[in-house]
């Protein structure tokens, strides 16, 4: 059973993602922001001052933890031993949400430092199934499951990506993670239509959305081709892919996601109160 009820949860503002330098500027001018968000693998150790800070900002702010390790598309089992060490990690957090990717990192006993695509065909929809009912199962909650940054089209695909990861939250209860940036990363690499994805997009069963940076590059065909980066700014058409994103779904707890080149605060703050603006013009 998934045990949602005594823990906090994400308002429906803006969030960042929490890096160090930056512990200062949030105790003591937050701004916008009103929730944080960490990556599960650099707080799964025995303690430092990484927790005694986490367990400082969590007395103040609803956390979400994202996970980047666990390989839920995988073909081999599950890591218990990193199951474990994530399960340790929640309960004594006990955040408002867990999210992951739709996404594979291992191959044998080799960690592959990269989140690699998927092919949507059913017998990849029954195995991330099965080890996203495991992950709930070890966690004793609901975790959410991100749309994946596509850069290439595998062949032998037998369902749509909206409508594979339907099918997975209909198996599993577990809930989506929406990230407007890979949405406009994967439709500009793919040649198809953002607009068209977000209004398909089901909305009633997003819990949190994200927006990053990306870079730009051209592809060999002189087409331009669009890398997840998450080291600069959010750009124009993922913002208004994000306002339309907003007026179908309603507000959503909102995370400005910067992990590399990470700006001084005032940067990331602007983000977040660009994103604020237009989760209030949906609230009024």
């Amino acid at each position: 059973m998934l045990d949602q009820g005594s823990r906090r949860r994400l308002p429906t503002s803006p969030g960042i993602g929490y890096k160090p330098q930056h512990i200062s500027n949030i105790l003591e001018h937050p701004g916008p922001v009103e929730w944080l968000e960490i990556h599960a693998e650099n707080y799964m150790g025995a303690g430092g001052r990484p927790i005694a800070q986490l367990r400082h900002l969590a007395e103040r702010f609803p956390i979400s933890v994202h996970g980047v390790g666990l390989s839920i598309g995988g073909e081999a089992p599950l890591d218990r031993d990193h199951l474990d060490r994530l399960k340790h990690l929640l309960n004594w957090l006990n955040p408002a949400s867990f999210s992951e990717h739709l996404a594979w990192s291992t191959h044998g006993a080799e960690f592959l430092n990269d989140l690699l695509p998927l092919p949507y065909t059913n017998a990849t929809l029954a195995r991330v199934a099965r080890h996203i009912d495991q992950v709930q199962e070890c966690l004793g909650r609901q975790m959410l499951l991100e749309n994946p940054s596509v850069y290439v089209e595998l062949t032998g695909s037998a369902l749509d990506e909206i409508d594979f990861l339907v099918e997975l939250a209909r198996r599993t209860g577990c809930g989506l993670l929406l990230d407007v940036n890979n949405v406009y990363v994967s439709s500009t690499n793919r040649r198809t239509d953002p607009q068209d994805y977000i209004t398909r997009f089901p909305h009633d069963l997003v819990k949190e959305i994200h927006l990053g940076g990306h870079d730009e590059d051209r592809d060999d065909t002189d087409q331009p081709f669009l890398i997840d980066a998450h080291g600069s700014e959010v750009v124009d058409p993922v913002w208004q892919l994000y306002a339309r994103t907003i007026e179908l779904g309603g507000a959503k707890p909102t995370l400005i996601e910067w992990d590399n080149d990470v700006p001084d605060w005032p940067v990331l703050a602007a983000e977040a109160a660009r994103a604020a603006r237009i989760l209030d013009r949906v609230k009024a």
